[in-house]
């Protein structure tokens, strides 16, 4: 069997690290199963330093960490280096200039497979930063498609459940509910679709069934990676 590339995981949270593993692995094995699946290095740096940096909105300290964990994986081997962490996208766009090795991003991935798809209204679930930040505003604006993004209310339910919950594996029943609520308000909305920009909620929508067709932005980096990284 041929050999792969090697994808590089520069580790934001441990939750969405971890799922974003898995779910490479899984779409190697559907979408290429005569192939070696491909080698994957993860490297972090500790969690609660990017939410200081993220809450002190220093994104050359976010962007400073990230190029720690590149070092690291480019001396290990990878061909390509990735973050399944929606928080930090900003800190993405400088780390990228100083980077030895390409990045692959969520919000391009996200907004190629939404004009794929010919949907041009969508919602946006994640924390507050993500959803009231320019990360795929622009990346989506650029492609033609409107984003809406939760009301106040909404995001701070969100950001409690992902800060308070998710990032430690544990998923509350009220949270599940909300969640989906959420979603419904959308749908009131008239969006066609929803972003999931969190790779945490990933744990929650294994659970529900919501009520319009979803983009996770993590599984789409993993099908992405895999993809680059299995490409004849």
């Amino acid at each position: 069997m041929t050999q792969t590339g090697h994808i590089g995981i520069a580790a934001v949270s441990p939750e969405g690290a971890a799922l974003c593993y898995r779910q490479i692995f899984r779409h190697a094995s559907r979408l290429f199963p005569d192939k070696l699946p491909p080698r994957v290095t993860i490297h972090n740096e500790p969690l609660q330093t990017y939410i200081e940096y993220v809450r002190a909105d220093d994104w050359e300290g976010v962007a400073k960490l990230l190029t720690r964990s590149v070092r690291v994986l480019h001396n290990a081997g990878a061909d390509f280096v990735l973050t399944p962490d929606n928080a930090v996208q900003h800190g993405v766009m400088i780390a990228e200039h100083e980077s030895p090795i390409p990045w692959l991003t969520m919000p391009d991935l996200v907004a190629d497979s939404l004009l794929e798809n010919e949907h041009q209204t969508v919602g946006i679930l994640g924390t507050r930063y993500v959803t009231q930040g320019s990360a795929y505003q622009t990346a989506l604006g650029l492609k033609g498609v409107k984003l809406q993004v939760p009301s106040e209310e909404d995001a701070a339910e969100l950001d409690r459940i992902v800060f308070q919950e998710l990032i430690h594996g544990t998923i509350k029943d009220l949270s599940k509910q909300a969640v989906l609520n959420i979603a419904l308000a959308f749908q009131e909305r008239k969006s066609q679709a929803i972003v999931i920009a969190a790779s945490e909620l990933g744990l929650v929508l294994e659970q529900i069934t919501p009520p319009l067709p979803t983009f996770d932005a993590a599984e789409l980096l993993a099908i992405g990676a895999v993809k680059r990284a299995m490409a004849d």
